[in-house]
């Protein structure tokens, strides 16, 4: 029978996990230097763990890493102002990414995506899903008001935002206020001039 986990134990490696991201990051942190950090046998890890991804994972879900990008708020009943609602979220996401453990752990994502498919797929649930589901209400709600355009993809629009801000925390890059104004800019006005003849 498998010997059950010491909670202490658990909250220590899930706390050195945090200290390690937001310090050398994640792609350079070994199981050696957080078993010694967290004070814990490499052993306890891997009984536990399989894969220092799964630690990072379980990390996010219970709260104890940030997530890398901001919760939007629940869209309200009336029209939603589309552009200052994307911009908000965008300038949000921006700063959360100007701070250490927020591009830590943005870096640190990226990395484990690349890596661990099953750990990805539950990540995006838990930190995605919930960006589509706020775009998709503020698409539906700007639709029922005539403020848009038929067809419009709310999920492909959550994964324009989501990676536009994926990007920035892989390249370092720090968007200015006029920069992000221009990105929304482009998503509300698109980029030609006329429809495209079909």
């Amino acid at each position: 029978m498998p010997r059950p986990r010491s909670e202490s134990a658990r909250q220590a490696v899930l706390a050195a996990m945090r200290r390690a991201v937001a310090g050398a990051g994640y792609e350079a942190l070994t199981i050696e230097q957080l078993a010694a950090d967290a004070e814990v046998s490499k052993q306890t890890i891997y009984r536990w763990w399989p894969t220092k991804a799964a630690i990072l994972g379980e990390a996010l879900v219970a709260g104890v890493l940030p997530a890398s990008l901001p919760r939007p708020t629940a869209a309200g009943e009336d029209a939603p102002d589309l552009a200052n609602d994307l911009l908000a979220w965008l300038t949000a996401s921006s700063r959360q990414l100007q701070q250490t453990e927020g591009l830590g752990v943005a870096r640190a994502l990226i990395a484990v995506t690349a890596s661990d498919p099953a750990v990805a797929a539950a990540l995006n649930e838990r930190l995605a899903a919930p960006i589509r589901d706020w775009v998709q209400q503020l698409i539906e709600r700007a639709a029922a008001h005539g403020a848009l355009r038929e067809g419009v993809d709310a999920i492909l629009l959550a994964d324009h935002l989501i990676a536009i801000t994926a990007y920035a925390a892989l390249t370092g890059t720090v968007h200015s206020e006029q920069r992000l104004r221009g990105i929304v800019d482009q998503v509300m006005h698109g980029i030609v001039a006329t429809p495209p003849v079909r």
